[in-house]
Order: structure tokens, then sequence, then C-alpha cells
């Protein structure tokens, strides 16, 4: 699915160098068909490798996809300049009128704080409330994970002793849902968490299903019945080296920090870390975009969504 992308956007460059198929505005202008719409709520505080991230994975399939890409203005972005946010995001208030086959709401490093402390919280409840009734598909990611649960069920995030840290074994557990087509009945993701969520609290709300989780990392992947939710705990498509910035960025700056865990052979950071979820991360996004997106979103985007909302939020 090539990724349709502005010519300007740093990601274009490095997807570009990595054999990734991204597409210009007026190549994909000429292209007789109807390129799925797909929306980025960004929340990281290092947007453009997240940006080179998410598109790296939307762009490994086989149709079209025309990114947008948003931001909150509730917040004022310290990592990332200024005229970048100008050129390439946009805000709820300027697509407001507009539907989305899908939307992708990324974590944030705002997870130790309590949900309604966050200085952005009111304008992501407007925007979760906005999807809604404009995204067919909406895919959350760690703590916007958190927060949709939270919004939507009233399900809390709760302190970890230490932080989930590291690459961890996971187990499928609904082989047959549509999400996990072509998972091993084990597979690898990443995480990097100080909270978690926990699989009573998703138990007491029917329209939720724990789709895979791991032994030791907890709850991975929460969805809705419908398909229209996707609650994803980790970082499948952090790059090779996320982890090991952060580690040393921790190491650096003198906090407490493990050494991530099945990240570095023998567990030594002065060795190169091994990518032993990529196929995993590809195969998740590839399912979500065909099975959740593609498939069931109408031919008119003013259709969207064709399900009835559910559950009180």
């Amino acid at each position: 699915m090539p990724v349709k992308i502005s010519n300007t956007l740093p990601a274009r460059a490095i997807l570009e160098a990595e054999n990734v198929f991204v597409m210009g505005m007026d190549r994909a202008e000429h292209q007789d068909i109807r390129p799925l719409q797909v929306a980025i709520l960004n929340l990281m505080p290092t947007k453009i490798a997240t940006e080179t991230q998410l598109l790296r994975l939307l762009g490994n399939s086989s149709l079209q996809v025309d990114v947008t890409l948003l931001h909150t203005v509730t917040h004022e972005a310290k990592n990332t300049d200024a005229d970048h946010l100008l050129t390439h995001y946009e805000s709820l208030e300027s697509i407001r009128d507009r539907k989305f086959d899908g939307l992708v709401i990324t974590g944030a490093p705002v997870e130790q704080m309590e949900f309604e402390e966050v200085d952005y919280w009111p304008e992501l409840v407007e925007i979760m409330d906005w999807a809604e009734t404009n995204v067919e598909s909406i895919f959350h990611i760690c703590w916007g994970a958190q927060a949709g649960l939270y919004h939507r069920y009233g399900i809390p995030k709760y302190a970890l002793h230490a932080k989930m840290f590291g690459v961890f074994e996971h187990n499928t557990l609904q082989p047959t849902e549509k999400l996990l087509r072509g998972f091993d009945d084990v597979f690898l993701a990443p995480h990097s968490r100080h909270t978690e969520i926990r699989r009573a609290d998703i138990e007491k709300v029917p329209e939720l299903q724990i789709l895979a989780e791991s032994d030791k990392a907890g709850v991975y992947i929460v969805g809705t019945k419908d398909g229209r939710h996707l609650f994803i705990t980790g970082h499948s498509e952090y790059d090779p080296l996320t982890l090991k910035g952060e580690y040393d960025r921790d190491v650096r700056k003198g906090l407490p920090i493990n050494v991530p865990d099945n990240y570095f052979p023998g567990n030594d950071p002065s060795r190169f870390p091994q990518v032993r979820w990529r196929g995993h991360a590809n195969l998740l996004y590839a399912n979500w975009l065909n099975y959740y997106v593609y498939q069931v979103t109408p031919f008119d985007p003013g259709q969207i969504p064709t399900r009835a909302i559910q559950g009180d939020f």
C-alpha cells in the first residue's frame, strides 16, 4: 500500500532509502482509485521519528493511503520545529467536517499523570468523540490505548513498581480473529511504559475482548467486538534503536532504569540490539488496514461510520 505523503515531509527521504513505497501528491492524483484516508494523531514529543515509524508500516501493503497528520493545539510541542507543524500538521478544527477510513492515536510520555491532569486532555476527549462519527476504525497505541479505554469505558491504569521495558513474548488468544490472521502462537513485541491495564477490568466490559497477552507484560491487544476500536498497549512500530535511545537517555540523566529485557544480545548494552518484532508489526498494521478499514469502509467516505456507536463514553 504506497503511502501518500508530502514531498517535503522529512520521513520521505528515510523511507525511500529503505525502499518503502511512498508516493508523491502528483502521482497519487493521477491514479483512478479512492485512497484510504488515514489520520495520525501524533501525541509523541519526537514527532518526526514517530511519523517515520508509522508511515513505514502503513506503506507496507498494496493500496494507496492518504495520510493526514494531526496535532493538539492546546499543547506546545517543545521538541518539534514550529515550521514543521505548520507545514505538515492539521488541527481538529481544520478537518472537523471530513471523514476518515482510519485513525491512529499514538502514545505519549504522560502516563504517570492522571488523565485529567494532562494539559490537552479535554482536546483529546473532543477528538475521540469526533472520531465516533467521522472515522471507520480507530487504532490506539500505548498511552493512547489507556486513554481510549478510560474515556470510553472507565477502565483505569495502574502504576507499575518498575518500568515495563523491553521485548516480550505474547500469546495469541483469538487465532481466528481477523487482526491476528497469520500470527504465530507466540510472537514478540516491544513495551516501554510505567503503567498497565488489567484483565479483570477489561472482562467487566462485554463489548471488549482480549486478543493477545503476555505472561510478563500483561494485556497487549484489546478490541471491541465490532472492530471499530483496537487498543495496543505496546510499541510494535518502534525502530531497532528506539529502546536503546530511551535506555541511554535515562542512564545519562542518572534515572533508575533497567536494561531492556530480551533486547540486547546477552542483555549486554554494548552490543547492537536484534530486531525480532518487525514481522509481527507489519502483519498487525496490514491486517488492520485490510480487514478493519479497507474491507468494511464504504466507497463514499460521507457514509462513514457505517455501524452504530456502542458503549457509554
